[in-house]
């Protein structure tokens, strides 16, 4: 058992510090897998929880489906009514719901360019004259 230990962990021979490395490198990983992917997820899930106990009659929401629409009733514990449209209610379960959605709606993310940008002066934009003149014949007339 003491072979196949010292085999695994490297120390061949001499100078067991290799060794110690390994060995505490291969504990290491355990608890970077719990602080970087564990903890992460079990905090997005108690906040997904928590946003699903919060939603009351009257709130605006998305589904995990993509659904958009407003909660009118619930039907027990664990299932609301959803107004998709006018007078077009579905069931849906409590965990079916992703999130809030925004008042906004047209909300455009951080990095997106405002629609009012100027194009940039490398940009070429093509015209219906820049056609014409572009099909043109060298001595000016039109095919």
């Amino acid at each position: 058992m003491s072979e196949t230990l010292a085999m695994i962990l490297g120390s061949g021979g001499g100078g067991g510090g290799g060794g110690f490395l390994s060995f505490g490198i291969l504990l290491l990983i355990p608890f970077a897998m719990y602080f970087f992917m564990i903890r992460p997820q079990r905090r997005r899930a108690k906040e997904q929880q928590q946003l699903q106990r919060s939603i009351s009659i009257g709130d605006e929401v998305v589904t995990t489906s993509g659904i958009v629409g407003k909660i009118t009733g619930e039907d027990g514990d664990t299932r609301f009514w959803l107004e998709i449209d006018d007078d077009v209610q579905i069931r849906i379960a409590r965990a079916a719901i992703q999130g809030r959605a925004d008042d906004g709606g047209d909300a455009e993310p951080e990095d997106a360019e405002p629609e009012d940008a100027a194009p940039e002066e490398d940009a070429e934009v093509e015209t219906p004259e820049a056609d014409a003149e572009a099909d043109a014949d060298p001595d000016g007339s039109v095919d």
